[in-house]
């Protein structure tokens, strides 16, 4: 038995070090063995420029957030799965990195970019990746890759058995799909949101979801918050519920797949 943690916040645009003493102060020590955060929870979401993106972005792992939030894992003997800007030269993609209390172990860079974000982002080149933890293998997707089946089921194929979503969802439908996303591929699923409002440079206010998540391998809810409250939930799993793929004695969600027809899936 493990136990995973979701965090929900409300980050204040720009302010990067008290986004993330506010991590410090709600994420309680021994409670899970991983946590999942929001997307792009250091900085905020509504982006006005690449000016100020790459302004607020920074290097993975040689940041400030990275080097702070291995501190943090450290303090909590977690691991650690956090949305951030990335800069690579005068580039930035909308990232993920994952630590533990020994240091880096990766990131991941969003492969479907959502509405604005194509004018701050550059589409991720990471491919999805799956991280051996120790006591799990997570695969990590963020916000809008929801949208996209084949990105749960890729992150399932290549052995994940947790999908850490780091989310700042506007849309009101992701939380029901995961359900589905969980089930259909015999996953656990965290989706970290963030709740509250931005409206910036004189843009059109968006207005956070919350409804943060955590998801069994049969999609049933396991914990989560509310669609305002900021704070912390935490379940606890079996990790090896994840790997059996049987539906019945006669099916297996992977090997009754039929990759030979689905060709239309590659172009």
């Amino acid at each position: 038995m493990m136990r995973i943690g979701v965090y929900q916040s409300a980050p204040v645009f720009g302010d990067v070090g008290a986004n993330i003493e506010q991590a410090f102060k709600e994420l309680p020590a021994g409670a899970a063995d991983l946590w999942v955060l929001p997307e792009l929870f250091n900085t905020g979401y509504q982006f006005v420029s690449r000016e100020e993106t790459l302004g607020l972005a920074e290097e993975i792992p040689g940041g400030r957030t990275c080097r702070d939030m291995t501190e943090l894992a450290a303090n909590l003997s977690s691991i650690l799965v956090f949305g951030m800007a990335e800069r690579v030269e005068n580039r930035c993609y909308n990232s993920a990195a994952v630590v533990g209390p020994r240091g880096f172990i990766g990131a991941y860079r969003k492969a479907h970019l959502f509405f604005e974000e194509k004018e701050f982002f550059k589409p991720g080149d990471t491919g999805f990746q799956v991280f051996d933890v120790g006591w799990a293998k997570i695969g990590v997707m963020i916000c809008f890759d929801w949208f996209f089946p084949e990105t749960a089921r890729i992150l399932s194929l290549l052995g994940a058995d947790i999908l850490c979503h780091p989310s700042n969802l506007v849309l009101p439908f992701c939380q029901k799909a995961m359900v589905t996303r969980s089930l259909e591929n015999a996953v656990y699923s965290v989706t970290a949101n963030r709740v509250g409002t931005e409206a910036r440079g004189g843009k059109e206010p968006l207005s956070f979801t919350g409804g943060s998540q955590i998801l069994g391998p049969s999609g049933r809810i396991l914990s989560g918050l509310n669609d305002r409250e900021k704070g912390w939930a935490v379940a606890e799993i079996h990790v090896e519920e994840a790997r059996n793929k049987r539906i019945t004695v006669y099916n297996d969600r992977f090997e009754d797949r039929r990759p030979e027809l689905y060709g239309r899936l590659c172009r």
